[in-house]
């Protein structure tokens, strides 16, 4: 039996895989957004140019539905009428032959805004300056979340620590850009792309034009990352309008420069802390207070908020909780779905702050750590039992035999002082316990997504799966094959996924929140032993399964309560590093990583997810600097200015996994994409304190940053004021 495909992702590493950039229609035309360079205001007056034959403007007035993107809320335009709330809104879609006509008519149009003070930050989003831009407070969304008895656990610590984190942006920087090219075809508007959600793109097409004579198809898709979950939205909407409008081929593709500038980021967060421990090292309260910046709109700020809410205490039992949380309108691009979607800030945060208590009481942090454990029979922050058998002790053995990070913190404990060698080197070592909740948060599987696949046998045995999941890159396809292959026991030859097309393929989903395996990959699995237990030669047969929901699985989306996600996957990293004292450039030695995902399907695609996770999240953490300039744009504009790891800066990433099977998953698998960002970045902070000796609060972890805290001289003092081992 063939168990290795060995054609996958053939095309695409021989360069005839055709990307949207390669479709190509006669009379195809292009098509250039005008974007708002206020950011925030009304728009008062505006003067067009004259349009030579063939060129057109399509705006707010042209749509035939409604002017909404249809994202969670419907509060972020297709095109803007009135109002703008960034820099690089879409205020017009331009089509034409010729892309330099294009950018020249672009240069002619004039607007006259009525500007208001913006808002960048979250103070400046509290401040209210020229009134809210949203509501009557400018908060989205906001939430508490109690465990236990607050105040009773305050009551019995004797030391109390307060302390602050925050996270930056990120950007996707996926191989391809953004793009998407639509046509008329058979009566309907159709949009072909490069994008994660094909059901996500028809919905907004139909919200927009009014009717649901549209379609959506996945082209091969070059990285996403989250990026273009809800992103492709923003192209698809317009230019569904000016095709429909047309009757004729329109490609919209963003350069580099543009898609940096434009595009959604992982949201800004702000963690403060009041933490209580007991006279016994343990915690018994802990009070949390964080802020995303949401940026102009709603977008999924929401739905990372409540990631970030009922995950905030990841891994540990801590019997009193508060946690209160808001998503802040601010005056920048909508900040959406980025890989991890809200847990590689909380868990930079939580597990930074806990070493910070751990050396505050006298403690080792991975020993205080461990001793908060979740175990099989804690209940969560949201007040679930624990599903299945917590193998975090287990994983947490499997980390220190491939690292022998134990030993290491104690040599490094020894190094010489930094006082008495300025000019040399230093090591360090950090680890990370981190989990990942899989799917939807609590019951949106159930009640929203209702998930649902088809098989298809030919007559002649072969399978084709239909589900609007994307391969992104990640291997899906290969792993969606694996699993009805290896159920049906047939060669993997005989299956194959069919490409994701709103008119052949059901509704099983987005390719989100670390569901695919989980979610779809189990109805398929489900559906193959349907298939396997019906088989008729010679005989077309199809089996569908619809998702159901787990019995264990309870929630209340009210008061937060319940399983936060019907399964989570955990994982620990350990980042070596040697650091120059004279650059602070740091060179990383070591990456290793220890995952529960349940069981692995692929070890091989897996691996690349961990390879690629952990690397995304030490740039998270290190180098990727996103910064804000005066006017509320990204200070960085190309690959050259936003530094990302490469191939030269990071050694042979070491791994191993856990088993531990779940019974609701294709054989036994949870998900495990997303799970890989989440705890680079706190091993790697963790690995530089070790190595200078200074509590470090926020990301990324520059060399400047570092400069400045072991060199800053506010105070006379070269030490920045800060401890040293």
């Amino acid at each position: 039996m063939v168990t290795v495909n060995t054609q996958f992702k053939q095309a695409e590493a021989c360069g005839v895989a055709e990307y949207v950039a390669d479709r190509h229609f006669e009379g195809q035309l292009e098509g250039r957004f005008y974007r708002s360079s206020c950011s925030r205001g009304v728009i008062d007056d505006v003067q067009l140019p004259t349009f030579p034959p063939g060129y057109h403007l399509f705006s707010a007035s042209d749509v035939p539905g409604k002017n909404e993107l249809p994202i969670v809320e419907n509060d972020w335009p297709a095109f803007a009428d009135k109002e703008v709330r960034y820099i690089g809104q879409v205020v017009y879609l331009l089509v034409g032959p010729d892309p330099e006509v294009l950018e020249d008519l672009i240069k002619q149009i004039k607007i006259t805004y009525i500007s208001s003070t913006p808002a960048f930050t979250i103070s400046q989003s509290q401040a209210m300056k020229d009134g809210p831009i949203c509501g009557s407070d400018n908060q989205f969304d906001h939430h508490e979340l109690i465990k236990g008895d607050i105040d009773k656990g305050f009551a019995e610590a004797v030391t109390i620590i307060e302390d602050s984190c925050s996270t930056s942006y990120q950007e996707h920087l996926y191989l391809e850009t953004q793009g998407v090219i639509g046509y008329p075809k058979e009566g309907k508007i159709v949009i072909e792309g490069s994008m994660q959600c094909p059901w996500y793109v028809h919905h907004c097409m139909s919200h927009v034009l009014g009717h649901d004579k549209v379609r959506a198809i996945q082209c091969t898709t070059g990285g996403g990352f989250g990026g273009k979950e809800d992103f492709p939205d923003v192209l698809a909407g317009p230019l569904a309008v000016a095709v429909e409008h047309l009757q004729l081929p329109i490609r919209l593709i963003f350069n580099r420069t543009e898609d940096i500038a434009f595009t959604s980021k992982r949201h800004p967060v702000e963690f403060n802390y009041r933490t209580g421990v007991d006279k016994d090292g343990k915690i018994v309260a802990m009070d949390l207070k964080l802020d995303i910046n949401s940026g102009g709109y709603f977008s999924l700020s929401g739905i990372v908020l409540q990631r970030s809410l009922t995950t905030c205490t990841n891994v540990y039992d801590i019997p009193n909780v508060r946690v209160s949380g808001t998503a802040w309108a601010t005056n920048t691009v909508p900040n959406g779905a980025f890989r991890g979607f809200g847990a590689p800030q909380t868990c930079f945060a939580i597990e930074t702050h806990l070493s910070h208590v751990a050396k505050e009481t006298g403690q080792d942090p991975a020993a205080f750590k461990q001793a908060h454990f979740l175990t099989s029979q804690s209940k969560t922050l949201t007040g679930a039992e624990i599903y299945g058998d917590m193998v975090l002790d287990q994983m947490m053995t499997r980390a220190d035999e491939l690292s022998d990070y134990h030993e290491k913190v104690k040599s490094y404990a020894a190094q010489v002082q930094m006082s008495d060698d300025k000019f040399g080197k230093r090591r360090g070592i950090g680890l990370a316990v981190f989990q990942h909740g899989c799917g939807f948060a609590g019951d949106l599987e159930d009640i929203l997504v209702k998930a649902k696949v088809a098989i298809v046998k030919d007559p002649q045995g072969n399978v084709e799966i239909l589900a609007s999941n994307t391969d992104i890159g990640q291997g899906l396809s290969l792993t969606f094959c694996k699993i009805v292959a290896e159920t049906l026991d047939i060669p993997l030859d005989r299956v194959h996924q069919a490409r994701p097309d709103t008119d052949k393929v059901p509704d099983s989903g987005p390719t989100v929140a670390s569901r695919s395996i989980l979610i779809v990959g189990y109805l398929l699995e489900n559906a193959a032993k349907e298939l396997k237990e019906n088989w008729i030669e010679g005989v077309e047969q199809r089996f569908e399964q619809v998702y159901k929901k787990p019995d264990y699985h309870h929630w209340d989306q009210q008061t937060y309560q319940g399983n936060a996600y019907q399964a989570t996957s955990y994982g620990i990293n350990v980042v070596e590093i040697e650091l120059d004292l004279v650059t602070c450039q740091s060179e990383i030695l070591g990456l290793w990583a220890v995952y529960d995902v349940g069981h692995a399907i692929d070890a091989l695609v897996f691996q690349g997810q961990i390879d690629g996770g952990l690397v995304q999240a030490i740039g998270y953490g290190s180098s990727e600097k996103l910064e804000l300039n005066e006017q509320g744009t990204f200070a960085q504009k190309s690959m050259a200015d936003y530094v990302i790891p490469t191939s030269l800066d990071v050694p042979k990433i070491v791994s191993s996994l856990v088993e531990n099977p779940y019974e609701f998953g294709p054989q036994g698998a949870k998900g495990g994409g997303e799970l890989t960002h989440n705890g680079g970045a706190a091993a790697y902070v963790a690995a530089v304190e070790s190595a200078i000796g200074v509590n470090i609060s926020s990301i990324p972890v520059t060399p400047e940053l570092i400069s400045e805290l072991l060199y800053g001289c506010e105070n006379g003092d070269e030490s920045g004021g800060k401890n040293e081992d």
